[in-house]
């Protein structure tokens, strides 16, 4: 074992870019993936980058090699009630808002970089035990090897309900897609409230990532629709605004809020969709997990001695408080208040939206809210 050592649980986007992070920093770590290599295959799943995140990620030297595609402009609006904001980087003095990437994509180029600094990355490797041995851990492995270290970052895995953990079940559903529009898109990214649903409209390579969240009955009526119906009813909630011209494959999945209340143990903590599992409405989690990473290889870089030391554990837990609790709060929030369509609501949301839309510099500070977090403002 090294003087300083990180055994990394999950080799998706969040445990390679903790990786990456802490080769920069001179700390050793080992990635533990369950699954066999090459078995992520090609995840189209859309992950809505920051620009905070682009930033974090040309620090770990990969933006460029992701092919993120630019998000320049946000469209805010909702069917059949007045109010609509735009977001403009230009406005914020960006070049752009952030961008849109596959999770194959972004874990490809993280894996890629990771290797490149010499980092273990041991596939075909699910953990099985678990000893705690004084100053470190030691983890059995399913391929019958043992790996030690300080610190266990879990970064992969559903939240058990011994975790003492904060549950929400939203009784909703998120239906995801990725379709063609004609003409393509011109980096703008849409968010259009409509019968209930809240579709959020990426650009993603030449055409569009959609992701619904709608309730259980009308998340399936978007899944049953076949593609000519789907592209049809998709056109209906952006008013004629679009027009869809082709669709690849949809899913669903259910959506819940799960929160690990502490985010740190006895040589442990829990990162990404470990520690939370957040509605995507507002786009927050991988946002959420990448500010967690900074943080905690920031400071595990700067400790010369014991990577899982209490006092190192309880600083960054507190360091990363607020702008988890806020970026939670803010998510569930808007899980349950703004995919509705009761007319207080709508009109309540209207409301808001032409303030934003008045005021400039309410938009500019909601904005970079969504953006750059407390205390990650440029």
């Amino acid at each position: 074992m090294s003087l300083r050592s990180v055994a990394i649980v999950g080799g998706g986007p969040v445990g390679l870019a903790l990786a990456l992070a802490l080769s920069r920093q001179g700390v050793d770590c080992v990635v533990l993936e369950a699954r066999a290599q090459g078995a992520t295959g090609d995840d189209r799943r859309a992950i809505a980058l920051s620009q905070a995140s682009c930033a974090a990620l040309q620090r770990l030297g990969v933006a460029d090699d992701i092919g993120a595609t630019p998000i320049t402009e946000v469209h805010i609006s909702q069917q059949g009630h007045l109010g609509r904001t735009l977001i403009r980087a230009a406005e914020l003095g960006l070049d752009r808002l952030g961008g849109t990437v596959t999770a194959s994509a972004l874990a490809d180029a993280l894996a890629q970089a990771c290797r490149k600094r010499g980092v273990r990355i041991v596939c075909g490797a699910r953990v099985e035990r678990i000893d705690p041995r004084g100053d470190r851990v030691v983890l059995g492995c399913s391929d019958g090897r043992e790996h030690d270290a300080q610190l266990v970052a879990w970064a992969e895995g559903q939240i058990g309900d011994a975790d003492g953990v904060r549950a929400r079940d939203y009784g909703q559903r998120a239906v995801v897609a990725q379709v063609d529009t004609t003409g393509g898109h011109t980096g703008i990214a849409f968010e259009r409230f409509a019968d209930g649903a809240a579709i959020a409209l990426l650009p993603l390579g030449r055409g569009h990532a959609v992701v619904c969240s709608a309730c259980n009955a009308d998340a399936d009526a978007w899944q049953a629709d076949d593609d000519d119906a789907f592209l049809a009813r998709l056109g209906r909630a952006f008013g004629g605004r679009l027009h869809f011209s082709g669709a690849r494959p949809r899913a669903a999945f259910p959506l819940a809020l799960r929160l690990r209340r502490c985010t740190v143990g006895e040589r442990a903590v829990w990162l990404g969709n470990a520690a939370q599992t957040l509605h995507p409405i507002a786009g927050q989690g991988f946002n959420l997990a990448l500010r967690d990473v900074t943080e905690l290889a920031r400071r595990l870089g700067a400790q010369p001695g014991d990577c899982g030391a209490p006092r190192v554990l309880a600083a960054y837990a507190a360091a990363r408080q607020l702008d988890r609790r806020g970026t939670v709060g803010l998510t569930d929030l808007l899980a349950r208040s703004l995919v509705s369509g009761a007319p207080l609501l709508a009109q309540a949301r209207g409301t808001a939206l032409l303030a934003l839309d008045l005021l400039p510099a309410a938009r500019r500070f909601a904005a970079r809210r969504l953006i750059f977090r407390a205390g990650n403002w440029p």
